[in-house]
């Protein structure tokens, strides 16, 4: 069988031999003697496993230089073999170029014996856009984060500890960038007391840099032609682990149940509550879009939908049974969102032909009437509520929670007439607009949206611009946006509205409708005055967290953002970068209350 052809955009060129090469920095990306041998001589022996997670519930280890994968592909099969009873792996690895999962393939081709625990990683290799790309790995109980950028921004970036080190970048003499004293330094602040880091070079940089930045550094045989090798241990021993926490999930929306699954997804306990059933408030519509929140300024909000969008979709593509449709258009109705959506679609932010400009022609022929220019959003969904809320939440417990109680270690939820309800010793409040009854000064704004649907007559394509998406027997539109309106009763007159908005966008389609009745409903969303999620620790009380305020974004928001609010919660490693989980924090309202009350 012919191996697949490189990329013309790939950092990789093969030598003769087979053998992956940079043709950034012209270094190859392993030992030609056996690269597998050297990882495990270098890296895992360097870095003391499997000794070093025995025992352990959670173990971190960080890598600069993803490259092939061939360092985790080792990592992964020793742990299969080794792993602690109930231990967890997570992997941090920082690529500021990487390669398709098709040259990983043939790179990794070259060792049956990795076969088994590389190819979960290669069905779920990570994408080329610029931000951190999660891989989860259930049957291995290990978790993958890999930060596609430059290394100093993704280390600044990062908030955890690693408590092992693989330093993998080309040679310092080819890609100095990678062992600067400030990326070195950078290691060593985000290293776990007792961290180990092991390296295949020598050089007096590195050992100088290292041994700045605290480690205590030694020589050891090298592999192969390598006479030398590095080893280094961070001071301080292993901090004694705390015992895993009961989390009380609180909502059985979007958010509730991306909370549960991402709790569950890191081994944890996750016992869902909701007062009524699972899609009860805003999260239960036949249909929903999954659509970035479009930001043509490029900055940190961008950077956080795009990476949402990114994750909510690969979940979403693992229960294939929930998605009604794929792709959706974003119509053009100014020439500045012309430019605007070029822009975008220009970016690095988004996998290569995620999104495309669509001239007035193309976007007429896929909706089936006259269109103006639309931003084709090809990786967009739309998913079935009902299928995504039962796979992650399950059955709920069905309870109204009208208090959470401090009781010494713990959280104690109770109901309107004080019985209680159960006790955890971390609560996630994901309750939209109710969120507020339970956690004091969240500052949310009701938003009434109703969405109208109707029998037949799906559009061409979904659409955005005032929605119009398929559903699994028509098609749903809408929806209103009227602030501080928290009834939730159907209205005709809103019905009229969405029809109208429809009209204005795609009048054929309108009016293949116009005589059809319509069927809607009428929910709350919960929103905030920057327009920003919120997703972090509540601003007063330990282990109370808060996951809400996504307005009209829920399902493409919550489940990255549900993630970054569970690893809080448990200990673990955040996929959201520290800047990003900063324009999200619950308290930022009040620190930016403070800021203003002193100047």
């Amino acid at each position: 069988m012919s191996s697949p052809p490189t990329p013309p955009t790939s950092p990789l060129e093969w030598t003769g031999e087979g053998q992956p090469r940079s043709a950034l920095y012209g270094d190859v990306y392993f030992s030609s003697e056996d690269g597998l041998a050297e990882s495990r001589a270098v890296y895992l022996e360097g870095c003391g496993l499997p000794d070093a997670w025995a025992g352990r519930r959670r173990f971190v280890v960080g890598e600069l230089g993803f490259g092939t994968g061939l360092n985790i592909a080792a990592l992964l099969e020793l742990w299969a073999r080794t792993r602690p009873a109930g231990g967890r792996l997570h992997v941090v690895s920082i690529e500021a170029h990487p390669i398709s999962a098709d040259e990983a393939r043939r790179a990794l081709g070259r060792w049956p014996e990795l076969a088994e625990t590389a190819e979960p990683l290669l069905a779920r290799w990570p994408g080329r856009a610029r931000g951190v790309h999660r891989v989860e790995l259930p049957e291995l109980s290990a978790i993958l984060d890999v930060a596609v950028m430059d290394v100093a921004q993704a280390l600044g970036r990062w908030s955890g500890r690693a408590d092992a080190w693989f330093l993998d970048g080309f040679a310092p003499a080819r890609n100095p960038a990678m062992w600067t004293d400030e990326v070195l330094g950078l290691v060593a602040q985000r290293s776990a007391p007792g961290a180990r880091a092991a390296t295949f070079t020598v050089a007096g940089s590195v050992r100088r840099g290292l041994a700045a930045a605290g480690f205590a550094v030694e020589k050891r045989p090298g592999f192969g032609r390598k006479r030398q090798r590095l080893e280094a241990h961070a001071p301080g021993e292993p901090t004694p682990e705390r015992s895993q926490p009961r989390i009380a999930v609180i909502g059985g929306g979007i958010a509730g149940a991306a909370a549960v699954r991402a709790v569950r997804a890191l081994g944890g306990e996750a016992v869902a509550v909701e007062a009524e059933a699972l899609g009860a408030g805003g999260s239960g519509n036949p249909a929903a879009l999954v659509t970035p929140r479009l930001d043509a300024g490029l900055g940190p909000p961008a950077q956080l939908f795009a990476s949402a969008f990114r994750r909510a979709v690969a979940l979403y593509e693992a229960l294939p049974d929930a998605i009604i449709a794929r792709g959706a258009l974003q119509l053009a109705t100014t020439e500045r969102d012309a430019e605007r959506f070029g822009r975008i679609a220009g970016s690095d932010l988004f996998e290569p032909g995620a999104l495309a400009m669509l001239d007035a022609a193309s976007a007429t022929a896929r909706l089936g009437e006259a269109a103006t220019a639309a931003l084709d959003q090809r990786a967009a969904l739309v998913v079935e509520p009902a299928q995504v809320l039962a796979a992650w939440a399950g059955a709920p417990r069905i309870a109204r929670v009208a208090v959470l109680r401090r009781d010494g270690g713990a959280w104690v939820l109770l109901d309107a007439a004080g019985a209680e309800i159960l006790r955890a010793e971390a609560v996630i409040v994901a309750a939209g607009l109710a969120s507020a009854a339970l956690i004091p000064d969240l500052p949310l704004q009701a938003v009434r949206g109703q969405a109208s649907w109707a029998e037949g007559g799906a559009p061409g394509a979904a659409a955005w611009g005032g929605y119009v998406l398929p559903t699994r027997t028509g098609m749903l539109f809408g929806a209103t946006h009227d602030r501080d309106d928290a009834a939730t009763e159907v209205r005709e007159a809103d019905h009229a509205r969405n029809r109208a908005t429809l009209a204005e966008a795609l009048p054929d389609l309108a009016g293949r409708i116009a005589d059809q009745p319509l069927a809607g409903r009428a929910a709350v969303r919960a929103t905030t005055p920057d327009r920003q999620p919120m997703a972090g620790a509540a601003p007063d009380g330990e282990g109370l967290f808060v996951l809400t305020g996504f307005g009209s974004r829920g399902f493409s928001l919550a489940p990255l953002l549900a993630e970054h609010v569970a690893a809080l919660a448990l200990g673990a490693p955040s996929p959201l970068p520290a800047d990003l989980a900063e324009l999200v924090a619950p308290d930022r309202f009040r620190r930016r209350a403070a800021r203003r009350g002193r100047s």
